[in-house]
Parts: C-alpha cells; sequence; structure tokens
C-alpha cells in the first residue's frame, strides 16, 4: 500500500514538474501595431482571444506604438512583430534597415480618393483647382502627382492642405477629396447617409495595388527564432481566416478588446474586409513577387528611395504555411 503511494506521489510530482516546465517554456512576443486598433488587427485579436497563440506556445502581447515608430521599434528588437505598410518596408531597406514583410494583411490595395458626391469630383481630372487634405505620408503626394499626370493634369494645379486626419470632420469644410480606406471611412459614410464619391486607386494604375498593411519582423530575428516566426504566423493566419468566415463574431471580439471603437463601424467593417483579407489569393497572407518588384520600382523612378533595394529579401512567405 505504501509503496503504490509513492508511486503515485512521484508521477504527480512529475506531472506538476511537466506543467510547471510547460508553462514556463512559452515563448513571449509582442506585436507593435502601426496604429490605433482597428479592423486590420481584428486577426491579431481573435488570435488572442480564442487561444490560437497559446495553442502555439506563445505569450504574445499586443502593443500600440505611443510615441516611437513600429518600424524602428521592430528593428531595435524592441517588439518582435509589427503591423506595418509595403513602402515602409522599402523604404527602411533602403536606408540599410533590414525589416522584413512576412504576411499580408489585406489582399489588395482598399484605399482611394474620396469626395462628397455634392463635390462633381468622380476622377482625377477634377483635382485641378480643389483642396486636397493630406496625412503628410511620404509617399502619398507622389502618387497624388502620378494619377494627376494620367489626367494631362499636375499637382501644383492643388492646394495641399497638411495634417488632416479625420475624414467626416473636414471633409467638404477643410479639403475637397481626401485618401481614406474604404473598409472604414466609406463604409460609415454609408451608414450616415453621406453620399461620396469613391476612386480607387487600384483602378488608376496597377502598380499602386500594393499591400497595405503588412505584417513584419527583423531580418535578425527571423534567422535566430523561425520557428517562433511560424508559430506566431500560423496562429495569427488562423485569426484572419475566423475573420473571413465569421465577421460578425470577430468583430464583437475586437469590440470586446477595444471597447472605444464605434460598433457599427467595426460590423461594417469587418463585413466589408471578409472579402477582402484574402480576395482572390492561394491564402491568407500570401505576398506576390509582381506585387513587391512592381512598387519598389516605381518608388524608385519616382525617386521616393535613393537606393535600389533586394526586393527577395524585403519580403518572404516562407513562415506561412498554404
Amino acid at each position: 500500500m505504501k509503496q503504490t503511494i509513492a508511486i503515485a506521489s512521484i508521477i504527480i510530482l512529475l506531472c506538476l514538474s511537466a506543467c510547471g516546465k510547460s508553462q514556463s517554456a512559452m515563448d513571449k512576443v509582442s506585436i507593435t501595431l502601426d496604429w490605433t486598433p482597428n479592423t486590420n488587427h481584428t486577426g491579431i485579436y481573435v488570435a488572442q482571444e480564442l487561444g490560437y497563440f497559446t495553442d502555439q506556445n506563445l505569450e504574445v502581447e499586443i502593443q500600440q506604438p505611443g510615441q516611437g515608430i513600429t518600424d524602428q521599434i521592430v528593428a531595435t528588437g524592441k517588439s518582435q512583430f509589427g503591423v506595418s505598410y509595403q513602402e515602409n518596408v522599402i523604404r527602411a531597406r533602403s536606408e540599410g534597415i533590414p525589416l522584413v514583410s512576412i504576411a499580408a494583411v489585406i489582399q489588395h490595395n482598399t484605399s482611394g480618393f474620396a469626395a462628397l458626391q455634392e463635390s462633381g469630383i468622380t476622377s482625377p481630372r477634377d483635382f485641378a483647382g480643389k483642396r486636397y487634405g493630406s496625412w503628410d505620408s511620404p509617399s502619398e503626394l507622389a502618387i497624388l502627382e502620378n494619377v494627376m499626370q494620367q489626367y494631362d493634369s499636375s499637382l501644383d494645379q492643388v492646394e495641399i492642405v497638411s495634417g488632416v486626419y479625420d475624414f467626416f470632420s473636414t471633409i467638404g469644410r477643410d479639403a475637397d477629396f481626401e485618401w481614406i480606406y474604404y473598409g472604414w471611412d466609406g463604409v460609415i459614410a454609408e451608414q450616415r447617409g453621406i453620399k461620396i464619391n469613391y476612386i480607387p486607386l487600384r483602378e488608376l494604375n496597377p502598380v499602386f495595388d500594393y499591400y497595405t498593411p503588412v505584417l513584419i519582423s527583423s531580418e535578425a530575428y527571423l534567422k535566430q527564432h523561425p520557428d517562433i516566426a511560424k508559430a506566431f504566423l500560423t496562429a495569427v493566419k488562423k485569426g484572419y481566416e475566423y475573420c473571413i468566415s465569421n465577421p460578425e463574431q470577430a468583430a464583437d471580439i475586437l469590440i470586446k478588446h477595444v471597447p472605444e471603437l464605434n460598433p457599427d463601424q467595426v460590423k461594417l467593417s469587418m463585413a466589408y474586409l471578409a472579402g477582402q483579407y484574402q480576395a482572390d489569393a492561394e491564402y491568407w497572407g500570401y505576398q506576390s513577387n509582381d506585387v513587391w518588384y512592381g512598387f519598389a520600382n516605381w518608388m524608385s523612378d519616382a525617386q521616393l528611395i535613393q537606393e535600389p533595394i533586394s526586393v527577395s529579401d524585403a519580403y518572404t512567405n516562407e513562415y506561412l504555411t498554404p
């Protein structure tokens, strides 16, 4: 009897020891968002809420950039992963900062120019003589100039209003047209009954169908921790796949984690983005070589980068499981 009790005690101790080791062996990583939480990030919150990170033995902290810039935070190793943009990665690498895009959050560019319907602005040929509300992105005005040139116009004919970030409080008052993400501002404009004319950027020039946003990491971290990177993306991919299949439930998860968001806007945005996260790609997160080469070459031609980059080093699908 004593021998049986002793054996049972040893088994219990071994189990407790194993559980303790398992818990302590959780890999702790962080992901820094590019902006305040929104539906671009829903898959990350879903992965957190539904235990997809835990399933991959990961303890993940979701951070907001604060006064730091996400690209710098990731490049210096203060965060292992981040949310950024294709143009940022290209610019960083041209400056010798080895960031790497590891997944496309949304397969196609869902942004474009928007104006109130009453403005009469329906194409870039109508931009001349109007006020443009700018958020001061380095490539923003170069893109605007490119599309205007296609309509025999020029940027000199537009009044640039700097520092415009909120579409609804500025459009028609401070600016005549602005650049918006349809999946955020466009859907809520419809719900509010605000009639707008929307001009998708990717329809103006195929090269502008670039990835925005993307998930990033540093070259050094990926080389040192390839298994963690793959585990992280496995969980995040599952999170976005859940968003695609269950947009209403995914919206509720985001609202739970970020209650200050407008619930109506989140739900409308999720209904729209459910068809955009993967769209026509083979699998969520996939990045096309043509998209990367096309936009990198355009940035070089537009002199937005001083040094050409090795595109094959700027992005990878290696850590994604199809």
